[in-house]
């Protein structure tokens, strides 16, 4: 079993009466509300908590993209894979993704997630999400009715640019580049694994297992209605005739550990409710662009089933987030014994876990992390152990550098002079 620890890097401090008084936390969120001096601070635990993840025992880290929202600040998640590449050794740097379609031309994919391949000594794992509608049709101005269309096009350019040893042309509908070589190149072979992250667009099933590609049910609507999703992944597995291995797809889950059930109450509870009533407080205008899902996907009604953007109660409680499986919280037996089951019942060889969701602060989001490495992650790591074989992991170098120590030097006595004589002026 391969278990990562995921992260959005939340605006940790919207006002109390957010939702009530603003229109949404996506897309038009008021820039007022925004402290970057404050921000800084959460940048910065967010890093420390990702590569703390990396010391107790999760096998990656999983950073993603996201624009104009309070929900998850990563405009650029190769700036934190490139950070947490450089200051970790052995786990996998999990970019979900960039969002490919948005890049012109599409290579600049190619070559960043090669120099985060290279820096990291073969650890990156490349996601290539379609991205949400609120992201790529509204915040970033993409016709809904073309998205779908440049995406198949830039992966099949990103692919080719990482397999395809000589110069070539690109000639698409959406890009032509008479001259594709891009320096530097991925240090794994052909390229490194492809995760899809996705939703409830049932094409994507068939797209991944076709291609070959790892199918990540990103969803915060719990494990409960999760199984329907992972159903139909497993139903199109069976269809197509390819092999129902876990390992060929990833679920995520909100997950709060403490030493009681009215412990992680009281310290989670306000922190699980501020995530779904606030940070996922989004106008439906924004939520599905006309033309962003397609027809057949509409019809099998799987529309809201990612990401908890669908209809849905205006205001959640803790129970009720515990009770529809949203979140999995409990003492570390509870929350084993419970995530067991998720894993059994989807079928998934790869659990990707948010320990820090919402207003959580950073030293409770630590210890959380913390009981999550020394009494859950070692239960459930013995699952699927010898049966199936894991395609879609890193395979990284096996002489690696480590980080050099931070060195000063004295300035030369030619610089030394230089220097005393700006001083002086």
């Amino acid at each position: 079993m391969k278990l990562e620890m995921f992260h959005l890097m939340p605006y940790r401090e919207l006002p109390e009466d957010f939702a009530e008084k603003h229109h949404s936390v996506w897309v038009d969120i008021p820039s007022h509300l925004f402290d970057p001096a404050r921000a800084h601070e959460m940048y910065n635990d967010t890093l420390d908590e990702l590569e703390f993840g990396t010391t107790v025992g999760y096998d990656g880290v999983c950073v993603n993209e996201h624009h104009g929202n309070g929900y998850g600040m990563m405009p650029s998640p190769n700036i934190m894979a490139a950070s947490v590449a450089r200051r970790t050794r052995d786990a996998a740097v999990i970019v979900l993704g960039n969002s490919i379609a948005l890049y012109n031309p599409p290579v600049r994919v190619a070559e960043e997630f090669a120099m985060l391949d290279v820096i990291s000594g073969g650890r990156l794992i490349a996601g290539f999400p379609v991205g949400s509608s609120q992201d790529t049709n509204f915040a970033y101005g993409m016709n809904p009715a073309t998205l779908r269309d440049r995406y198949y096009e830039a992966e099949r350019l990103i692919i080719e640019a990482w397999t395809n040893p000589d110069v070539f042309s690109f000639d698409g509908k959406y890009t032509q580049l008479r001259y594709v070589n891009i320096w530097p190149r991925p240090i794994q072979r052909p390229h490194p694994p492809v995760w899809i992250p996705g939703g409830g667009s049932i094409e994507t099933w068939g797209w991944c297992l076709e291609k070959g590609y790892l199918y990540a049910y990103l969803s915060y609507s719990g494990f409960k209605r999760g199984k329907l999703v992972m159903d139909g992944f497993w139903k199109k597995a069976d269809e197509l005739g390819v092999e129902r291995n876990p390992y060929h797809a990833g679920f995520l889950q909100l997950v709060a550990v403490g030493e009681s059930a009215s412990e992680v109450e009281e310290k989670f509870g306000p922190h699980g409710e501020y995530f779904y009533n606030k940070m996922l407080h989004v106008y439906p205008g924004f939520r599905e662009a006309p033309g962003y899902r397609t027809l057949d996907t509409i019809k099998m009604g799987l529309l809201g089933q990612t990401t908890f953007f669908g209809d849905r109660p205006p205001s959640l409680t803790w129970k009720d987030l515990l009770a529809q499986g949203n979140i999995v919280a409990g003492t570390p037996s509870q929350v084993t014994e419970q995530l067991e089951q998720v894993i059994k019942d989807l079928h998934i060889g790869h659990l990707m876990v948010l320990n820090q969701f919402g207003s959580i602060p950073h030293d409770l989001a630590m210890d959380n992390i913390k009981l999550m490495g020394e009494k859950v992650l070692p239960k459930l790591r013995h699952l699927w152990d010898g049966r199936y074989e894991d395609r879609w992991w890193i395979k990284p170098l096996d002489g690696r550098r480590s980080v050099s120590p931070l060195r000063t030097q004295a300035p030369t006595t030619a610089r030394a002079e230089v220097l005393t004589a700006a001083k002086a002026r």
